[in-house]
């Protein structure tokens, strides 16, 4: 264990093992969660109006968020799973937490350009 600090906390094999399988078989759920709102978004696409289709496209990003920001997370979980100690729960922390951070703000910036009023349309 070269590179290691004597008497660190490792995590056994065992519950790295079915942590996996768990995170997989909820990353399988999402996926058919979202697949359905994806199918539902889809339906409506047949009666829009202006209003409709802005509401629509906004619905369609936030469900892409959410897809983008789960399956983020779903990573996160995997890489944490496979954690041989702390130190390195520690680095998978801290690098999703900065990265979840940039996520966000390029979403709130997307979302935002996304609600803005289009240029020539009435605001009543």
């Amino acid at each position: 264990m070269a590179g290691r600090t004597p008497g660190a906390y490792e995590i056994p094999q065992e519950m790295r093992e079915f942590a996996d399988k768990s995170v997989e078989q909820a990353r399988k759920a999402f996926d058919g969660f979202v697949g359905a709102a994806q199918r539902t978004v889809s339906a409506m696409d047949g009666s829009t109006g202006a209003v409709q289709s802005s509401a629509q496209d906004v619905g369609r990003k936030a469900i892409a968020f959410a897809e983008t920001n789960v399956a983020a997370s779903f990573d996160y979980a995997q890489r944490l799973v496979q954690a041989r100690d702390m130190a390195e729960v520690m680095e998978i922390q801290t690098r999703f937490l900065q990265d979840q951070m940039k996520a966000m703000e390029e979403q709130a910036r997307e979302l935002g350009g996304a609600l803005a009023p289009k240029p020539g349309t009435r605001q009543d």
